[in-house]
This record gives C-alpha cells, sequence and structure tokens, in this order.
C-alpha cells in the first residue's frame, strides 16, 4: 500500500472505543532532528517570510523547490488549506510559530482563560508505523466544553493547522498495546455532527459513511496538539 493510504488508518467509529477491541492503527514516527524548525516568532527570519498562496511562486525560488517537486506540491496544499473559508460553526487558523499558536489559541478561548494541551504519547517506543494495537483500558474521557486540534502540516518549517467545532466533540484518552509490545497513551477526539464536512473528505471512505450519518473519530499522533480550557 501507499504511505499516505496506511497513514489514512487513524479513523474509527465510538463503538470502536471499547476495552478489548482491536485495531490497526497507523502512528506516525517523526526523528526531531529531521523534522521542520520551529521559526520564532521574533526572529527577523520568521517575520521576513510570506505565508500566503498568492507568494507561492516567490516562495518556491526562496526555498530553492522546483515548481513540481513533491515539496512544491506539499507547500502549495498547506498555503491552500490554510487560505480555506471556515466550515459553519468553525473557527481555524494556521500558526507558523509558538508564540503566534498561544496568542490565536488564548484569543479563541477568551483572554482570561489558563488552557493546558493534550498530546499522544508513545510509553514504549518502537520504529513500526502500521501495527494492530488493542485497547487495554476503558477510554477516559476528558471533559473539556471546547477544544482546539493543531495538526502539524508539510512545510519547510514547522506549520500548525488549527480548528474547533462548535458541535458536539469528545476528547479521550486512551491507552493502546501493539502486537509488538509497544505501548502508546493516545489522545483521540470524536466528532458527532459531521454534517458540514467536505463530502470528499478521506474520513467518510476510509469509514464507508456518508456526511452526518454518524460520528467521525480519529487518533492524534504525537506531534499534533489538543488545548482545552482549564476550569476556573
Amino acid at each position: 500500500m501507499h504511505h499516505m493510504d496506511l497513514a489514512l488508518n487513524v479513523f474509527f467509529t465510538p463503538k470502536d472505543l471499547k476495552l478489548g477491541k482491536t485495531m490497526p492503527i497507523y502512528f506516525s514516527k517523526n526523528d526531531p532532528s529531521t523534522s521542520p524548525r520551529i521559526l520564532p516568532r521574533d526572529r527577523e527570519e520568521a517575520a521576513s517570510i510570506p505565508f500566503s498562496i498568492s507568494k507561492l511562486t516567490y516562495l518556491l525560488e526562496f526555498f530553492s523547490f522546483t515548481q513540481e517537486s513533491p515539496q512544491a506540491k506539499a507547500s502549495e496544499y498547506t498555503l491552500t488549506q490554510c487560505e480555506l473559508e471556515p466550515i459553519r460553526g468553525e473557527a481555524k487558523f494556521c500558526a507558523a510559530s509558538i508564540e503566534s499558536m498561544l496568542d490565536l489559541v488564548g484569543a479563541l478561548f477568551g483572554s482570561s482563560t489558563k488552557f493546558k494541551v493534550l498530546t499522544t504519547t508513545q510509553l514504549k517506543k518502537s520504529t513500526t508505523l502500521l501495527q494492530n494495537y488493542t485497547v487495554l483500558e476503558a477510554p477516559k474521557e476528558i471533559l473539556a466544553p471546547k477544544m482546539i486540534g493543531c495538526h502539524t502540516m508539510p512545510y519547510p518549517y514547522a506549520v500548525f493547522y488549527c480548528h474547533s467545532q462548535e458541535s458536539e466533540n469528545r476528547l479521550y484518552q486512551v491507552l493502546l498495546g501493539g502486537e509488538n509490545g509497544e505501548r502508546v497513551e493516545a489522545a483521540a477526539v470524536c466528532h458527532f455532527d459531521t454534517s458540514q464536512w467536505d463530502p470528499s473528505h478521506v474520513a467518510f471512505s476510509v469509514l464507508g459513511v456518508q456526511p452526518g450519518s454518524c460520528p467521525v473519530c480519529h487518533f492524534f499522533p504525537a506531534d499534533n496538539l489538543v488545548w482545552m480550557p482549564l476550569p476556573a
């Protein structure tokens, strides 16, 4: 199977979220030494690089990417996704620095609101990308009135695509055991209203469902972040 086909093994439905359930799951293994670096916002370098699809030609030249290269296609995809209008009930933004991500998360939650982050943690690591995992403990629901999921995007430097939906979402921590002995404490979310999603969203083809027909859940890779407000 193609690498991207394997990487789609992160979607499931709420009925799968139970003790003893076994399912194939893909967890990317990103090497920090080769991952795109995060640019500090106050660095002159970060401020001088435009982040807009209208500047794509300049950016490809700036990063020395040929127009038909995989890097160019990935950069174009990320810039396009970041400039799409949000769907109804959604707030979204792309952050190219940790500082801007924290500022924008704080603005969505409210300036006086304190917040924390949830991530997927590999407790016992391996290099296997896709394998069968079994739910080892009853999944723990994390009660949060609002959440913001931030996903890493392919780009020459670290870019996070962050979004939050007003419709019902439930956040979980799930302890998983891999067939090779790997253990993962995974963050997962279930979206209960998918009626506004693009019908071509890969989750629908993976699960064999239609928009709005049933909740769609997914696990977060270890390099993704889920922000939630702390109780007042």
